[in-house]
């Protein structure tokens, strides 16, 4: 089975109650890079700190052969918890929709809870979709 590498742990700076773990697939976690570098996410350095909810950032195209370790991944991480398509891949399978080896988005696997466009979004719509998906605080 393919594994994902460890998904990274943020808090969003405008709302610290909210945790997100981002897979960092494809060139959508650039932009949470971007996010990152500019002060909008927050590294988390405390990783037993309380939060009012997880959200699951998945971003990049997802195969048939790495749905199994995206569906551990989700399974691993403790309620409260929300996942979020960010980009066209995500979302729809992106450009590769129709390649028998890509899942036309990871609401084929999991309950996804919503969905950022974009290809990519850029960091200020990633934390603006991502605060109105999961609501205010």
């Amino acid at each position: 089975m393919l594994q994902l590498p460890a998904a990274t742990a943020h808090r969003v700076a405008a709302d610290p109650s909210v945790r997100v773990l981002v897979d960092e697939l494809a060139c959508c976690a650039l932009e949470v890079g971007s996010a990152v570098t500019t002060g909008l996410l927050i590294p988390e350095l405390d990783a037993h700190g309380t939060a009012r909810i997880t959200a699951v950032l998945m971003s990049g195209t997802v195969t048939h052969a790495l749905a199994p370790s995206v569906l551990a991944q989700w399974q691993s991480v403790p309620e409260p918890k929300i996942a979020i398509a960010v980009g066209a891949c995500a979302s729809s399978g992106g450009p590769y929709w129709d390649a028998p080896t890509v899942v036309t988005g990871i609401a084929d696997l999991l309950p996804t809870g919503g969905f950022i466009a974009g290809c990519p979004p850029s960091p200020s719509a990633l934390i603006e979709g991502l605060l109105a998906i999961v609501g205010p605080r």
